[in-house]
């Protein structure tokens, strides 16, 4: 990257570059052309015509550095101390919701150290010091981070849990997928919205319940099993616990090995029922995962890869074509471990080592 800190060139790049000119003024005595020298000196022809103007004009001296254009007006202890600040977020400082824009930090700055920045001297500030504009992860309010343990180290605190050897670390989450499919961007021509047609009344779906596996030195694997809603108002629309027991024995006799099962904190996982099947099984231990993370679960990211892949802009006609592309995608997953192994790493867990769980 020519500015690597987003405005300038470093000290150690401005002496780099100097020396190139220098080497340049050099064989512009000699005579030399200038497509020869910008292919020596790897620069652009263009910079070898301006460089060789000003050497004709001022001599050797004149392609001399002349420092940095301008020195930052925060010290990097200022900026220190406008982090800490930053890191407050707008709300401690007066605002209502929860964004930083150029003018706040503007705003912030003029408030702490009593300087004048423009909206693109703020901008550059804080690309110079690594920071960027980004879409934020939302978190529940009511999530705590101390049981969760987020963190530079990772996932650090109630328990730890290690899963016993030759067992398989297993997740689980269930899903709901409607004939209203999400949302993708699509090309279109500039300045029309395109539009997606899709079933408007049909209310009809399908719930999906997930199973990750993970054992060290075995392929990753993917279990799952549909639901489909039958359209009665007064039957069961999602899994019971006799469903989660079924699935589980399956697993098991697929896995053929003892599983460590972590899942979040549905009443349905914690019915009598499912305990009792649970302590009568010594191939099963169960751990739930703290309240409101689910960004722990790699099978949420099983979710999202079908969402934004396989059922985004469909027109379903009928609720078997929704069953279809569903099992087709989960299929498609099921063949390429890469993916499924990818879910995990996103949410920061081992397969050796999972932290933030209680034991049931």
């Amino acid at each position: 990257m020519r500015y690597p800190q987003g405005g300038g060139l470093t000290a150690e790049r401005q002496q780099f570059r100097e020396e190139l000119r220098l080497q340049a003024a050099e064989r512009f005595a000699r005579g030399e052309g200038s497509t020869a020298i910008a292919r020596d000196l790897r620069v652009s022809v263009r910079s070898v015509q301006r460089w060789r103007h000003a050497w004709a004009e001022g001599g050797p001296r004149s392609l001399r550095s002349q420092g940095p254009a301008s020195l930052p007006r925060l010290s990097d202890r200022q900026f220190a101390q406008l982090e800490a600040e930053l890191a407050k977020g707008p709300a401690a400082h007066g605002w209502e919701d929860q964004r930083w824009t150029l003018s706040r930090v503007k705003t912030l700055i003029g408030r702490r150290f009593h300087l004048t920045y423009t909206i693109q001297g703020v901008r550059k500030l804080l690309v110079r010091n690594g920071w960027s504009c980004q879409v934020p992860a939302r978190r529940a309010m009511e999530r705590d981070d101390d049981a969760v343990g987020v963190g530079q180290g990772g996932v650090a605190p109630r328990g730890r849990l290690a899963a016993a050897r030759g067992a398989w670390l297993v997740f689980e989450d269930e899903a709901g997928f409607s004939m209203t499919p999400p949302h993708a961007k699509t090309w279109a021509p500039r300045g029309r919205t395109p539009v997606v047609r899709v079933r408007g009344r049909s209310r009809r779906r399908i719930s999906i319940a997930a199973l990750t596996c993970y054992k060290p030195g075995h392929r990753s694997r993917l279990i799952y099993r549909p639901r489909r809603d039958d359209g009665n108002r007064d039957g069961r629309k999602s899994f019971s616990w006799r469903d989660y027991r079924d699935l589980l024995v399956a697993a098991h006799q697929q896995l053929d090995g003892p599983i460590v099962l972590i899942w979040d904190n549905l009443n349905v996982h914690k019915a009598a029922g499912l305990r009792e099947f649970a302590e009568t099984r010594d191939w099963l231990t169960i751990y739930y995962l703290p309240p409101y993370a689910p960004d722990l679960n790699p099978v949420e990211g099983i979710w999202s890869l079908l969402r934004r892949g396989w059922l985004s802009n469909v027109a379903f006609s009928t609720p078997e074509h929704l069953v279809q592309t569903v099992r087709r995608g989960l299929r498609h997953i099921q063949y390429r471990s890469h993916l499924i192994d990818g879910c995990l790493t996103e949410t920061g867990l081992t397969s050796r080592t999972t932290s933030g769980v209680q034991p049931q």
